[in-house]
């Protein structure tokens, strides 16, 4: 059967519009946030890189950390209950920032940061493995792309009322509107049934298997692992993940650079301006790429050309991104960055959808979490090396550059690991239409 329209997805399934909806409200409020910390730390520091550097990977860094433990406690917990009890207590750190106003008092935007990362990373966890139950089979790449755009529209938007507000009211504003945000989430996810979180079958280990609230996490954890290093094409996805998180680990002190200190003086928009300007070119390119996701990956999929879209989108995009230092304008660099965004947008929700598809849902949680985990903790480190490198020998330019270039790099592997009979995608079954017919019931029980 094809795979469900956007609109057919909306339409027909209220838990996944309360799930967007969540999203849609908190990554709004998300990106208020953001705008608004780097706009503060460079304000109370004289726009050093180091701080920015150092704030951006408190970002990431924790979840990193976190993201295996939590995976498994996302599996073996109720998903429900961990994303409103995580959706409140970010509402109470996000309100933290409000007590930051001088140099000395940095310490409490990284505390609040690191620990505003911390605690996502249990929401991320049980919303990525309850999204395939809440979509439904025939739904999850609508879904997925759904979601992702979603995100990265709120990126644009959100970074651009985030700069404007920062600007007009005071860095103040935003923190509340994020703090509201995530308790508006809460009450959208509430809405969602139980049930729809977990197939019958995982509900059925879960109530088995629930006795201890921690007792054997680790040994999920190492389910998890194991099951990775069981399966190739599951290994080489995670693996091309964090190869690209060796150049992607500068995006965002890149971005930070080219809006603020880059093309200063030269016409285009400065200062926390700059820096919304390009987050929003970055949340756009995102979202339409996301929205073209469902159309594009439907057509890989019916020319069994999966494989190739996802191995030449990763090089394409890292080549784009390149381009960018070599522009010479605030407005060509933004324009390329833009494209790079846009397709890797794509690819991304292609790649996602077919590593959701290829995890089992007692397993899901965990496994979605550890390529994140890796991922961000490459990206943390390259972080920190890259806001190093400003200190020294590389200018913002060659950084753009060698970023680029160095993400496009796993897209090459990938191509080869196919080319050379490494790796091949599953044939798909005669009866997938009966199994996807069945998932379907659970994910449009609550039609409305």
């Amino acid at each position: 059967m094809a795979p469900l329209t956007y609109m057919e997805l909306l339409r027909g399934n209220r838990s996944f519009r309360n799930l967007l909806a969540g999203q849609v409200v908190s990554e709004l409020g998300n990106w208020f946030n953001f705008i608004a910390v780097l706009g503060l730390v460079r304000a109370v520091t004289g726009a050093a890189p180091e701080a920015t550097a150092v704030l951006v990977v408190l970002r990431f860094a924790p979840f990193a950390l976190l993201a295996p433990v939590a995976g498994a406690l996302a599996d073996r917990w109720s998903r429900r209950a961990v994303m409103i009890w995580t959706d409140l207590a970010r509402a109470v750190l996000a309100l933290g920032f409000l007590f930051i106003s001088a140099a000395d008092e940095l310490w409490i935007a990284y505390a609040c940061t690191a620990a505003l990362t911390l605690v996502s990373a249990l929401f991320e966890g049980a919303r990525n493995g309850a999204m395939p139950n809440v979509a439904g089979a025939r739904g999850l790449l609508a879904a997925n792309a759904l979601m992702f755009s979603s995100r990265f529209l709120l990126m644009a938007v959100g970074s651009a009322l985030g700069g404007a507000a920062s600007d007009l009211f005071g860095y103040r504003v935003a923190f509340f509107v994020n703090a509201l945000s995530f308790v508006v989430s809460a009450y959208s996810i509430w809405l969602i049934p139980e049930a729809e979180t977990r197939s019958p079958e995982g509900a059925a280990a879960l109530a088995a298997g629930h006795r201890r609230l921690l007792g054997g996490v680790w040994e999920d954890v190492r389910d998890g692992f194991r099951y990775v290093a069981g399966h190739r094409l599951v290994a080489a996805l995670l693996v091309v993940n964090i190869l690209w998180a060796v150049g992607g680990g500068a995006l965002n002190l890149i971005y930070e650079r080219v809006g603020s200190v880059v093309f200063a003086g030269q016409g285009g928009p400065e200062g926390d301006r700059g820096v919304a300007f390009v987050f929003t070119a970055v949340g756009a390119g995102l979202f339409l790429g996301m929205m073209l996701a469902r159309r594009v990956g439907a057509h890989a999929e019916l020319r069994g050309r999966v494989a190739g879209f996802i191995g030449w989108g990763i090089i394409a995009h890292g080549l784009l991104f390149a381009l960018a230092g070599l522009m010479p304008t605030f407005w060509l660099a933004t324009l390329m960055i833009f494209l790079s965004r846009l397709v890797v947008g794509v690819e991304f929700a292609v790649q996602d959808t077919l590593l959701l598809r290829l995890l089992p849902d007692n397993l899901r949680g965990r496994v979605v979490t550890t390529d994140r985990a890796a991922e961000i903790g490459v990206v943390s480190l390259s972080g920190l090396a890259a806001g190093w490198l400003l200190t020294g020998p590389l200018t913002p330019r060659s950084l753009t550059v060698l970023s680029g270039l160095l993400s496009a790099a796993p897209g090459l592997l990938w191509l080869l690991l196919f080319a050379t009979k490494k790796l091949s995608l599953p044939a798909r079954r005669q009866d997938d239409d009966e199994e996807e017919r069945d998932a379907e019931q659970t994910a449009l029980a609550s039609a409305g």
